[in-house]
């Protein structure tokens, strides 16, 4: 995709303005090559807005594009090599580092890697230029390089008419609506009701029905119907809105704004009025506060219905409660799917291509719109073979030629309505098997690993532009079933969703899930979802290989041994950022995985047979998320783990007692820390205080640890701590000493589960936590006896749930439990399951 180019060329020249190049790139002529560089992708970059347009026409335009991308992530990588000599300068300028990382490190002399990249610089500049050269050929022109924008959709001309007789499953959704319109809940002057859904679900086609019932015909004095879309600046759509009010048919092109305002005005006021904004993108809340202050001299009772993908603008708009539009039952998409894929009656001449399309409706979602663009290219054609063929690939495999007839270049609108990051961040996740279920933290370190994030300044973390990236794509469907689970939120991707993303990306990503499945040689990103399905001569496969930065082996079941793909890794891949190996089982990593001097991220959890890590992979000094979760063998963590200073996520699963000083301890740069399933420690490392970046700790089933160490409360920057299956624990106790002075830092979310030692909620743990805490949770803590007094000063809390508590249930009861007081002010309050203030007591 060429929005990816325009992304890494940016990334490229970000990086190339960076200081780290400057004591590097002193060796003689590197300079130079590096200036080259600049301002050959510069220039190169100042055509790629035209070069957009063009190239879905021209063949040749395609193939230069994709060499032009490549060599910007060649780029990247060399560029990569100079902060990789960086940080392992910074390490070796360490006063205690060990003598042995000393000499580890010494192996790159200086002068040898400036002449190493001095070549490759030169090679580089060599591609380019040819590459440069041949733009001349394609006439491209020149745009703005810093406003770049993908090319927008052409505006579609509609109309508010639609037969209801050709519409299946909608009448109960009609009838609610109505239900809103006639009789609203509120005495507003006007009313805003958002009808939200992803797109193909049928929102426009269900407002078009409601627009031309006769009871709203009736109700309302006017009607208007603006298509609004996302490239509607405010002048259009204010043109749009007075044309539809007045009528006239007058050209308002020549109006000022105050002239538009004034003839709206003049045009609804008194007037009960229904105001139809379709297909509306913007979420600018002011422009929209704007609007319905113009709106407010119509008549009491008016209305707008706004037809949205987006639940930020239903949110921004809305009045009443946003109304979701569900997709169909599958029975309704069966009978739309047989009305335009037979002529009338002809589905009983054919059985069996009636159990085909079932499989297809199946796979369709619920959306109306795939139903029926797919019902459509099967019209009249009774070949099992092609309906078969429907089945298992047709729009799920839908390359660059296709149009506007499918689901997924409908979706694509807003796809191209993402910023250049979240596009990216999208398209990557289509290496994740379909179905699969994603936390925030996996995912977000996951985009991390890959450089995908960009923080507007550098006081932003990248884990919370992460999040905020995450909660953008939620809000278009990109992504949804999300759910809080202790603290991880989980969600899953459509499937149409996710053939979308495998659309975007298909050029760099490659989901390998049948045997014979060819690999493109330039595919960056692969995955094996299936164990069962990874081809027998996978390592040779691999060999032909150079430019993979993602390996993963993600599955539910129990992989295969992974020796021979490791290595083979370990020999081609030498810009590797992501390795995922989990529930593959083997008994030992390589010692050559400290090579992998580029890696990001490795997941070995839920490996059962690994006992040991090869020493060597403290050398992991890029390295910022190791997952170890569920490697219940192994028996000790390696040392010099100080020495992955580039840390921020740590997971870890051992059989050791303790957890010594002097390695965890020191990682300064750790945000997230899970000590999970670790039966045999009794005591966690005495230096926690040292990690000072230190943002959500998870310290879970962990049944011998008997207290916390007293350095806990002095994680100043800690927010998220979640305690569970701590069943020795004694939380009045730190450090196995009665101490309840107040801890430094200041909670957003806390979780206590199976803590069953607990009979009060320690003051220590929330001393300085009155005006942040928003969420907390305690789960089978039997002992617990009452609430404390000190959280009705905790005028933050928005959630409580207790569950498996016996002794609070008649204490926390609505208005009458002796507890109650001190949980008042709380809005939501769960009980066993049950929201108390929404049952009657």
């Amino acid at each position: 995709m060429i929005e990816f180019a325009f992304t890494i060329a940016e990334k490229v020249l970000k990086k190339l303005g960076g200081l780290v190049y400057d004591e590097i790139s002193s060796a003689r002529g590197m300079e130079k090559e590096l200036d080259k560089l600049k301002d050959s992708i510069t220039l190169v970059k100042a055509v790629l807005m035209d070069a957009e347009k063009k190239q879905s026409t021209t063949q040749g335009l395609r193939v230069w594009l994709e060499l032009l991308k490549n060599v910007f992530y060649d780029a990247e990588d060399i560029l990569n090599d100079f902060e990789v000599e960086d940080l392992r300068r910074q390490v070796v300028s360490r006063g205690d580092i060990l003598r042995k990382v000393h000499r580890f490190c010494s192996r790159s002399n200086p002068l040898i890697f400036r002449t190493n990249m001095s070549h490759k610089l030169k090679k580089l500049n060599e591609r380019l230029d040819g590459i440069v050269r041949k733009k001349i050929d394609f006439q491209l022109v020149e745009g703005p390089v810093n406003n770049y924008r993908p090319l927008f959709q052409e505006e579609k001309e509609k109309h508010s008419f639609v037969r209801a007789s050709n519409i299946i499953g909608r009448d109960e959704d009609k009838e609610k609506i109505i239900e809103l319109l006639l009789h609203p809940n509120t005495d507003r002057n006007i009313n805003v009701i958002p009808i939200v859904g992803i797109g193909g679900l049928g929102k426009t086609t269900l407002a078009k029905l409601v627009y031309n019932d006769e009871r709203i015909i009736r109700h309302f004095e006017l009607k208007m119907w603006v298509y609004v879309s996302k490239d509607f600046g405010e002048r259009k759509l204010m043109e749009n809105t007075v044309k539809t009010a007045t009528g006239d048919g007058q050209d308002y092109g020549n109006f000022t704004m105050d002239q538009l305002q004034i003839g709206l005005r003049d045009a609804i006021k008194d007037k009960k009025i229904l105001l139809v904004l379709d297909d509306v993108w913007n979420e600018d809340r002011k422009k929209w506060e704007e609007l319905k202050d113009l709106l407010m001299v119509g008549a009491s009772g008016s209305m707008i219905m706004v037809t949205t993908r987006s639940h930020l603008v239903a949110s921004i708009m809305c009045t009443t409660p946003t109304y979701n539009l569900l997709g169909l039952r599958h029975d309704e998409c069966l009978s739309l799917f047989v009305r335009y894929a037979f002529m009338e009656g002809q589905e009983r001449q054919y059985p069996n291509l009636v159990k085909i399309g079932d499989d297809i409706v199946r796979k369709c979602g619920g959306v109306p719109l795939a139903v029926m663009t797919l019902a459509g290219q099967l019209f009249l054609n009774t070949r099992e073979r092609d309906w078969n063929v429907i089945k298992d690939s047709g729009i799920w495999e839908i390359e660059e030629k296709e149009t506007e007839s499918g689901i997924l270049p409908a979706l694509r609108v807003s796809y191209e309505q993402l910023p250049s990051p979240l596009k990216r961040c999208f398209a990557y996740c289509s290496i994740f098997p379909k179905d699969y279920e994603f936390n925030d933290f996996e995912v977000v370190q996951f985009w991390m690993a890959l450089g995908l994030i960009v923080p507007m300044n550098e006081r932003q973390e990248l884990e919370d532009v992460g999040f905020r990236y995450l909660e953008k794509l939620g809000h278009g469907f990109f992504v949804q079933d999300f759910r809080d689970h202790y603290g991880v939120v989980r969600f899953r991707m459509h499937d149409v969703m996710h053939e979308l993303a495998l659309s975007v990306s298909k050029d760099e990503c490659s989901v390998v899930t049948a045997n014979r499945q060819k690999i493109a040689k330039n595919v960056r990103h692969l995955s094996f979802p299936d164990p069962d399905s990874l081809p027998q001569d996978l390592p040779t496969i691999l060999q032909d290989l150079d430019r993979v930065r993602t390996v993963c082996f993600q599955s539910a079941k129990e992989g295969p041994s992974c020796k021979s793909v490791i290595e083979t890794c370990l020999s081609r891949f030498q810009y590797l950022r992501v390795l995922n190996l989990s529930r593959s089982q083997f008994d030992q990593l390589p010692k050559g995985i400290g090579n992998f001097k580029h890696l990001r991220y490795l997941d070995l959890s839920w490996n059962h047979k690994i006992r040991k890590l090869p020493s060597s992979i403290y050398k992991l000094q890029n390295l910022q998320t190791l997952i170890l979760a569920g490697c219940d063998e192994i028996e000790k963590l390696p040392r010099n783990l100080r020495y992955m200073v580039s840390l921020r996520f740590l997971c870890i699963t051992t059989r050791q007692k303790s957890l010594p000083k002097g390695e965890i301890g020191c990682l300064k740069s750790l945000r997230v820390l899970w000590i999970y399933s670790c039966e045999n420690v009794e005591h966690l490392f005495e230096d926690m205080q040292a990690l000072t970046n230190l943002r959500t700790l998870y310290i879970c089933t962990c049944q011998s640890l008997v207290s916390l160490p007293p350095c806990i409360k002095q994680l100043t920057a800690l927010e998220i701590l979640l305690i569970s299956g701590c069943e020795s624990l004694n939380l009045a106790r730190v450090g196995g000493q009665d101490d309840q002075n107040s801890s430094q830092f200041s909670l957003r979310k806390l979780v206590i589960s199976f803590v069953t030692e607990m009979v009060e909620l320690p003051q220590w743990l929330l001393g300085k936590s009155a005006d942040t805490l928003e969420y907390l949770r305690v789960e089978f803590c039997p002992g617990l006896t009452e609430l404390p007094e000190y959280l009705k000063n905790f005028k933050s809390l928005e959630q409580l749930w207790i569950l498996g508590c016996p002794l609070l249930d008649e204490r926390c009861k609505l208005e009458t439990g002796e507890d109650w007081p001190k949980i008042a002010h709380i809005p939501n309050v769960n009980i066993d399951s049950v929201d108390i203030r929404s049952t009657d007591v």
